[in-house]
């Protein structure tokens, strides 16, 4: 079924509004902070003359004035500081564990999956470095699965239930204190919705702000983190808890459909839990502070809008369509996301080369190359979805990166598979249990998911982070990492 039949409504003209635009606001912004820092000088620079002329009284009072004003009033304008406080990383139990011979011996006996679709899948997970310790849920060890609402709450349950006890124990924090709760799930939504689940069972309080957040694929964690953000710039005072997860039974594809298997290949069991604050009295506690957030979606293009459908095949089947496209639709929004994230974060020099190298191709030599910066100058750690060995493999190399840096990445894709929304949260845990980082330093957090939409955070580190590799996902397994066949 062609995706675009799903519209109803005949096709309205739109307007494609082109990266130069996003571009242009933050160009725009930062000229108004240094309009605003110039103005500050030129202040200073008449007060200090007025002093050496002995001009008029009222030429001091003007400028002095004028310079009390600017920094009395700027603490008030100012946004508050928002703070990763810490987060927990579902472990799943051993029994849940499903090796690949294990995986494709149970679909061989599922109907109605032929030799031609169980070889693709087994193609798809040999070129996409998962390895032999991913987890699905209890539900596969049965033939056919088990899948139904009842099976899919139960998963819910399983995965959320430990991780959201974990984080409470962590950063001693009773239930109570959440003022906000966003849980994203792309493949279940449920009535009572998946948040009131979590209301429910810890017996949060009656004016708890709540979000379910749903059908938003792989970015959808990271999305979820940016409304929480977002949220905690308008609520002073207060805690925002994010629970990002898949339930793995609801999302399996039961057909023959190779542009819908790779959701049954490559995507395991997995969840997350992130509290997050706006206080100051947390700013020591906190891991992390955020430092830049940038958010790109291309819904509007309809050859993205496409490019990721979940449809029924020909049979009735349900399960997510990958088109050809998609690997060109995520590299287009990938480089919009990335252009504008390098104009708030770049050094000028690296934004000088760019801009230098940009009017060459375009009005000197065509053949010529953009340059690409050097975002390690700026960035010391790299967080990019475990979407797949070729995915993390192209962005290391479009951003010119070492090879030490995309390792976390590959490391989880191999340890836990494609966890979709909750992923990157396990290449935060491993570069935390390697002990690599250190106060002050900063990581850039990529989410990419259907849509299709990009969204990058720049977090610093806001203390020391040791003592991490005796707990966590990592617990019993970091010293076997990494595996350098993955390279």
């Amino acid at each position: 079924m062609d995706p675009v039949s799903h519209d109803p409504l005949p096709k309205a003209t739109t307007t494609t509004f082109p990266a130069n635009t996003l571009l242009s606001k933050h160009l725009h912004s930062t000229l108004m902070e240094l309009a605003r820092v110039s103005a500050l000088l030129v202040l200073i620079s008449i007060q200090v003359l007025s002093l050496l002329k002995k001009w008029n009284p009222i030429f001091h009072l003007l400028p002095l004035s004028c310079f009390f004003l600017f920094f009395l009033l700027k603490p008030l304008l100012i946004k508050p500081h928002i703070y990763v406080v810490d987060f927990s990383c579902f472990k799943p139990p051993n029994f849940c564990r499903i090796p690949i011979s294990y995986f494709l011996e149970n679909a061989s006996m599922i109907k109605p999956f032929d030799k031609q679709g169980i070889d693709f899948m087994a193609k798809l997970i040999k070129s996409s470095g998962l390895g032999e310790t991913t987890h699905l849920s209890p539900s596969f060890s049965y033939i056919p699965p088990i899948s139904n609402l009842q099976e899919h709450i139960k998963e819910f349950h399983m995965v959320i239930f430990p991780v959201m006890q974990d984080l409470l124990s962590k950063t001693d924090l009773s239930p109570r204190k959440i003022d906000i709760l966003i849980v994203n799930c792309s493949s279940l939504c449920s009535s009572p919705s998946l948040s009131s689940i979590i209301i429910n069972k810890y017996k949060m309080r009656d004016d708890i702000k709540t979000f379910n957040v749903s059908g938003m694929g792989c970015s959808a964690g990271i999305l979820s983190i940016h409304l929480a953000i977002n949220l905690l710039k308008v609520h002073k005072n207060s805690n925002a808890v994010v629970l990002s997860t898949e339930i793995t039974s609801a999302g399996w594809y039961a057909g023959n459909d190779k542009s819908k298997l790779l959701v049954n290949s490559i995507f395991r069991m997995g969840g997350a839990a992130i509290l997050l604050t706006n206080k100051e009295g947390s700013r020591k506690i906190s891991k992390y502070r955020l430092l830049h957030a940038v958010r790109i979606n291309r819904a509007s293009d309809d050859r993205a809008y496409n490019s990721t459908f979940r449809e029924e095949d020909e049979n009735g089947a349900l399960g997510v369509s990958v088109s050809p496209d998609l690997v060109k639709v995520v590299g287009e929004t990938v480089r919009t996301n990335i252009a504008v994230l390098g104009s708030c974060i770049l050094p000028l020099s690296e934004k000088f080369k760019v801009g230098v190298s940009t009017f060459r191709k375009r009005f000197i030599r065509k053949s010529a190359e953009v340059y690409v910066p050097d975002f390690k100058r700026v960035i010391q750690h790299f967080v990019m979805p475990a979407s797949g060995r070729s995915w993390i493999r192209e962005i290391g190399k479009g951003l010119k990166l070492g090879k030490i840096d995309p390792e976390a990445s590959l490391m989880t894709l191999r340890r836990f598979g494609n966890q979709s929304s909750s992923s990157s949260w396990y290449v935060l845990a491993y570069l935390e249990a390697k002990e690599r980082m250190k106060k002050g330093d900063k990581v850039w957090q990529l989410g990419i998911g259907s849509g299709p939409k990009c969204i990058s955070f720049v977090w610093e580190c806001n203390r020391p982070i040791v003592g991490e590799s005796n707990k966590g996902p990592w617990a019993d397994c970091i010293d076997e990492f990494p595996v350098h066949s993955l390279y």
